[in-house]
């Protein structure tokens, strides 16, 4: 009887070390395919949408990655440079709004219009996204670029999910960025994960999101305590405008209500669009978000 009680306490320890070996190894393949999603490529075109182009290349200045995208002047004066920051594991494309639509509509108001994609998406160089951290370097770097081409004209960013919570970040570092709009950010990576990470991993909070983020710093070397886009508003002193859609399941609007109340009361709007998915208010509600859009730029370049 003994022998078979300390058989069957071997193979009950043998079986929770084996589980546990399951649970790290699903862990570090989920979390590995986190930050290398694969590229998608181009589909559309600005002429698709009436819009001639200019092709352009910056180098991030983190580390040399060659990033690619589009410039879109508008015929007329321009009123100043709109830079687009798009989302997680997608491209300049944006498809969920659309982001040339989007284009065309800005650049018939009187801007000019530049998309990228930030590294590792679309035509860009790089082989890791790693959700707002080094992609603020990215953005930063598009800005300063464009700054150096429009010298005279006023800049401003138009960042959606991930893109939203790079543009606040770089905003609050870079003072060539005149004004933002952050479209469904994310308020804190860090929590966000902890709260959300099933949505984008597809396995069950519990045991997996404790162990990938647990993993994930020394997995890649980033920590994404780094990114917190409720820290940057605070330090952020132009115009802001957040919009961010009820129906949002991948990212609350409880997100951007938290930004919102730790900004500068006097430089940040909330506009809480009834009814609109992730990154999809422009969709649902096209010419008032149009509207607000165009207003809130001329209203910010104006006063500076």
């Amino acid at each position: 009887m003994g022998r078979k009680r300390r058989w069957l306490l071997w193979g009950s320890v043998g079986v929770v070390v084996l589980a546990l070996l399951i649970i790290v190894g699903i862990s570090v393949y989920v979390g590995w395919q986190l930050v290398h999603p694969e590229k998608k490529p181009l589909d559309e075109w600005p002429e698709d949408y009436g819009l001639t182009f200019e092709e352009f290349e910056v180098e991030s200045l983190l580390d040399g990655i060659r990033l690619k995208g589009w410039i879109m002047e508008t015929p007329g004066p321009a009123q100043g440079v709109l830079v687009f920051a798009h989302g997680y594991s997608g491209n300049r494309l944006e498809k969920p709004l659309p982001a040339l639509a989007l284009a065309r509509d800005l650049v018939e108001s009187g801007f000019h219009v530049v998309m990228f994609d930030f590294r590792n998406s679309g035509e860009s160089e790089g082989n890791m996204t790693t959700v707002g951290l080094y992609e603020k370097d990215d953005l930063i770097s598009v800005v300063q670029s464009m700054k150096v081409r429009y010298l005279d004209l006023p800049l401003g960013v138009i960042g959606f999910s991930m893109g939203a919570a790079t543009a606040l970040q770089a905003a609050a570092e870079e003072p060539l960025i005149e004004a933002v709009v952050a479209d469904s950010p994310f308020r804190d990576l860090k929590a966000y994960l902890a709260e959300n990470l099933s949505h984008w991993s597809g396995l069950p909070d519990f045991p997996f999101t404790p162990v990938i983020l647990g993993i994930l710093p020394r997995l890649i070397g980033i920590d994404p305590a780094e990114v917190s886009p409720l820290r940057a508003i605070e330090e952020i002193e132009v115009p802001v405008l957040l919009i961010h859609g009820t129906g949002d399941e991948a990212i609350p609007y409880s997100n951007s209500e938290a930004i919102y109340a730790n900004g500068h009361p006097d430089d940040v709007q909330l506009w809480i669009a009834e009814g609109a998915g992730h990154v999809r208010t422009y969709n649902v509600y096209p010419e008032e978000y149009k509207t607000r859009v165009v207003h809130f730029f001329q209203e910010a370049f104006q006063n500076e």
